[in-house]
């Protein structure tokens, strides 16, 4: 066996081999093209097989400035442990040495690109453990990442490896201007659950472009919430302004962000039922 070959091969052993944390982070890596995704990986109890969930990190990155797992993603991740699925967060931006890039306009990791090829190989990746239902994988993201989870769920990018589709998909938060433009559409069941009051990610363009795809895509569902604003769902953040950021609705680069309870209630429960369809 070539030593790439066999290096590969431990990488996807590593998880199965690993003790389970019942609801714990375990730390895998896989490949994409010549990038060595690392990836953080919650399991249920038990032995499976599961079904699982690629989820796809925002702008400000996977971990936070402690180097620990987004108390937002470790929330998400916990919950849906607990409902029964696997979730993999592929580290799009720390596997590239690169921090936070919420005040980059044009980055070298784009959601439309790179991060698409990136939610394909951990699909992949998850497809390729025995604990994994390799027909039930799933898609979430948020802002950014689910900038990155529309993108990927296009007709145009149905998967070429021979391996079986994302199941569904969930988009918290997406800027959709570009996607509306494109006259965007969804293979496979896609829920986006967006904040009235964004003013980071406007709605308006989202409830354009799931609208103008009723009736030639699959199942395409958008919830508003009233009163909300990006980061509804986060677990603990007192809504704030933050400034910096490289697009805002007022070109002030100023957004709120902060929890709403309602928002954040109804999305713990909506989108473990949207995954387990």
């Amino acid at each position: 066996m070539r030593l790439a070959t066999f290096v590969f091969a431990l990488m996807v052993a590593m998880p199965a081999n690993a003790a389970n944390a019942a609801g714990g982070a375990e730390s895998v890596e896989f490949a994409q093209g010549d990038v060595t995704l690392k990836a953080v990986l919650y399991r249920p109890e038990g032995a499976g097989p599961f079904p699982a969930v690629v989820a796809l990190h925002g702008c400000g990155g996977l971990n936070d400035r402690a180097g620990a797992l987004g108390p937002r993603y470790r929330d998400w991740a916990q919950h849906l442990a607990k409902a029964g699925f696997a979730v993999l967060y592929p580290d799009s931006y720390g596997s590239r040495g690169l921090g936070a890039q919420c005040s980059v306009r044009n980055g070298a990791v784009r959601p439309d690109r790179e991060r698409v090829a990136d939610a394909d190989a951990a699909r992949r990746w998850l497809q390729s453990q025995p604990w994994v239902k390799p027909d039930h994988v799933s898609l979430l993201g948020w802002s950014t990442g689910a900038v990155t989870t529309l993108w990927a769920v296009r007709p145009r990018k149905a998967a070429k490896d021979g391996e079986r589709d994302f199941r569904s998909a969930v988009a918290f938060y997406p800027g959709c201007r570009r996607l509306d433009a494109t006259a965007w559409s969804a293979r496979v069941p896609t829920l986006v659950l967006s904040g009235a009051a964004d003013d980071w990610s406007p709605v308006a363009f989202c409830e354009h472009m799931v609208a103008g795809a009723r009736g030639r895509s699959a199942r395409a569902v958008i919830v508003v919430y009233p009163e909300a604003y990006h980061d509804f769902d986060h677990p603990n953040r007192a809504l704030q302004v933050r400034s910096g950021y490289a697009f805002s609705v007022d070109g002030s680069g100023s957004v709120h962000t902060g929890t709403n309870p309602n928002a954040r209630a109804d999305a713990l429960k909506r989108v473990p039922q949207w995954l387990a369809r």
